[in-house]
């Protein structure tokens, strides 16, 4: 986030961009600011996206054309849907719904910080409701021949009222229609990336299972029980050469309220092999409702 760190946007604050007027900043990431916005047409308030064209390659431009392209053919409850992308001289731009609430995320991380140790992690029932209805979002999006690729907490925005979850930034999505595959790229977060998007090889539906039982996991531990790693090229390099289990430990040697059916499900998921893991995320999601009906 360095380059995107030290850009001023002091001057687009009021400024008209496609169909919206910016009102102000609301965060940074790794290529891009996103805004508040007004969309004068429809009067209401919208989240804004940009990327500074002189960050740009035409790696970082593909990749932002293809979170918005990608995004926009999808409609789904729990998918954040994308109102309209464009360009101006300074930027490449997308607008999508403003969600209130706080990333997932920001909500472990809470949940970290709580007085009492029984109550640093994210409940079990609700961490598994999430989890479900993220796989319906994600079966959805895999028949429509889209892959995330970067599902992790902090892609995952909660509303506050409803507390319905909703994936958002597609930046890295692969759509499968008439990619070329002759040259891969590795992208994505180490901490829920499957081995098989490290070596570069092909990703499917089973990748993004991999990374929502690493994120399933996250919510019922305070830590991810990794082997010991000093950078996240060596937790990378040891997601690859550890085949059995990148955990150390299960689910239920973290959190009291799991038992053994929990861990079976989360080690399924984030199973070394794609071909051992749920084959879809209508599978995955069918072992966490009969386990919800259990409880």
């Amino acid at each position: 986030m360095g380059a995107i760190a030290k850009i001023n946007v002091d001057h687009l604050i009021g400024k008209e961009v496609g169909t919206s007027t910016i009102l102000k900043e609301l965060a940074r990431g790794g290529m891009a600011i996103v805004f508040i916005a007004y969309q004068r047409t429809l009067k209401r308030q919208i989240a804004l996206k940009i990327l500074p064209k002189k960050l740009m390659t035409p790696k970082t431009a593909r990749r932002f054309q293809s979170e918005a392209e990608s995004a926009a053919i999808l409609s789904h409850p729990n998918i954040i849907p994308v109102y309209e992308v464009g360009e101006t001289e300074d930027f490449l731009f997308f607008t999508m719904q403003l969600v209130q609430g706080k990333s997932l995320g920001r909500l472990i991380d809470m949940a970290r910080k709580n007085l009492l140790p029984s109550r640093r992690t994210i409940p079990l029932e609700e961490a598994v409701r999430i989890t479900m209805l993220i796989l319906d979002a994600l079966h959805y999006a895999h028949g429509e021949e889209i892959i995330h690729r970067d599902i992790k907490p902090d892609n995952v925005l909660v509303e506050k009222h409803t507390q319905r979850p909703l994936i958002t930034d597609f930046g890295v999505a692969k759509v499968l229609r008439g990619e070329d595959e002759r040259t891969p790229m590795i992208q994505g977060t180490p901490v829920y990336m499957p081995p098989e998007q490290i070596l570069g090889r092909e990703v499917d539906a089973r990748s993004d299972i991999y990374a929502v039982g690493t994120m399933l996991f996250k919510m019922l531990a305070p830590e991810l029980p990794f082997p010991p790693y000093s950078s996240k090229t060596d937790l990378l390099k040891q997601k690859v050469r550890r085949k059995d289990s990148i955990f150390i430990k299960r689910p239920s040697e973290i959190n009291a309220y799991a038992d053994e059916t929990i861990d079976q499900i989360v080690f399924k998921a984030t199973a070394y092999r794609q071909e051992d893991r749920y084959a879809d995320c209508h599978l995955f999601r069918q072992d966490l409702d009969a386990y919800m009906q259990s409880l």
